[in-house]
């Protein structure tokens, strides 16, 4: 499921603006400072919601993956079938979805169905903007939430109530370019690889003209880019009970100037080249050897030309002790409490949280789905790749992607200070102990 960073002070604007009747305009990067500072969602239960927000035979669906939509739509064209209610699906991209939903849960006008992501579940649930699913569950004969990822169900989970069914899981695996490994004459990844074996890879790949790098980090998502080099170096981002960053732990700071150094020696594009262009696009244009991807990119990978003729993709490397993690999320379908489709709602969120749903969305290649035993069949959904490098990071360490009550305001800091690292005005070291700073002040006040 690919995250790029809604950043937090605009959140805080619309909602203001919100508050006021008005404004949609998408989301600016904003300054760490002022990143702190983000509103609540607004709990405005007695709000109606607007009159094209739905009506009894139509209801509306939003998402921000163009790449699922062809699938899931499918899946909700399956559902009108049965129901005789029609649903339509809304793709909204990531910065903007965010800014949408504050302005809806302040006025009443939040999408019948939609797309919920641990960054920001706790805020939607504890201030009561979520439909509660949980005797909907309890009276289901359809649903046994034994049969979904228990750290998956647990991200959209408050207070004992349940407000979202997981839609997905997702792992991050290593896609190379074989075409680049062939002419260079490395051998291509493989599951004994260490961040090391990785780093010698990316020096031979890389060419002194600039026209070919030998990897991307992902400067603007932690989950594809370095938190699983964090852990795999016995590091953290957060502790158990949210309460410090790990950002200043010793092996945390190994693992960042890890990434420093390859910054340093030119096997990454500068922040400038990755922030106009974005590491998929580089990979997918040919211009570097290596990405670290999350399996919600396969359907996108597999439409590219490009990339589904000279791609594939192993496990991720180990560690320096020969530890490897996987950090994993999974997206979970919600739908609004104040919504006047809320039967028809659940009965959506009820027929694409089976077995039958799940396994076809498998199937279709959108992505690896929530519900246990239907991955294998997304392994299968494609000829292009080997596919399995991602189903077999689930057989890593798993943590789930790391994440509090405001997961945002301390994430979207960490993105703005790091610039300052990515570019070489201050050392890693630095950086990582002024995310450290921040990050606790923030998740002090939580």
């Amino acid at each position: 499921m690919k995250v790029r960073k809604a950043l937090s002070i605009l959140l805080a604007s619309v909602l203001t603006l919100g508050l006021m009747g008005c404004s949609d305009a998408p989301k600016q990067e904003a300054s760490s400072d002022a990143a702190a500072e983000t509103a609540e969602p607004a709990a405005e239960a007695e709000a109606a919601p607007a009159e094209d927000a739905g009506s009894g035979d139509k209801i509306t669906v939003a998402i921000w993956d163009s790449n699922q939509q062809p699938g899931i739509q499918e899946l909700l064209d399956d559902w009108s079938k049965e129901s005789g209610i029609k649903a339509e699906t809304q793709v909204i991209n990531w910065n903007e979805y965010w800014t949408l939903l504050e302005a809806g849960a302040s006025g009443g006008t939040l999408p019948d169905v939609f797309w919920m992501h641990s960054n920001q579940s706790q805020r939607y649930m504890e201030n009561g903007l979520l439909l509660d699913l949980t005797d909907k569950i309890a009276a289901s004969d359809k649903i046994d939430l034994s049969n979904y990822y228990e750290d998956i169900t647990k991200l959209y989970e408050s207070d004992g109530k349940i407000y979202a069914l997981p839609k997905d899981i997702d792992t991050i695996a290593l896609w190379y370019n074989k075409t680049m490994f062939d002419e260079a004459g490395v051998e291509y990844p493989n599951a004994e690889w260490t961040w090391d074996d990785f780093y010698e890879a990316a020096k031979k790949l890389t060419k002194d003209d600039g026209s070919q790098w030998g990897y991307a980090i992902n400067t603007g998502n932690n989950q594809d880019s370095y938190y699983n080099m964090v852990y795999d170096y016995g590091g953290y981002i957060i502790n158990d009970d949210k309460t410090k960053s790990g950002y200043d732990d010793p092996n945390t700071i190994k693992a960042m100037q890890f990434v420093e150094k390859m910054l340093r020696e030119g096997l990454c594009p500068e922040l400038e080249v990755i922030s106009e262009n974005g590491a998929d696009v580089l990979f997918q244009s040919g211009k570097v050897a290596m990405v670290t991807q999350g399996s919600w990119m396969v359907a996108g990978f597999r439409d590219n030309e490009y990339t589904n003729k000279n791609c594939d993709v192993a496990v991720l490397p180990m560690g320096p002790d020969g530890k490897r993690v996987s950090i994993y999320n999974g997206l979970g379908w919600a739908a609004a409490a104040n919504g006047k489709n809320t039967d028809a709602a659940w009965s959506l969120i009820e027929y694409l949280g089976t077995e039958a749903a799940q396994l076809k969305q498998a199937q279709l290649g959108v992505t690896m789905s929530a519900y246990k035993g239907t991955s294998d069949a997304w392994v299968n959904s494609v000829d292009c790749f080997n596919l399995k490098g991602h189903l077999d990071m689930l057989d890593a360490e798993l943590v789930i992607r790391p994440y509090s009550r405001n997961t945002n305001v301390w994430e979207d800091m960490a993105i703005e200070k790091f610039k300052a690292a990515w570019t070489g005005e201050i050392t890693m070291e630095e950086a990582c102990k002024q995310v450290a700073e921040s990050m606790n002040a923030s998740l002090a006040e939580e």
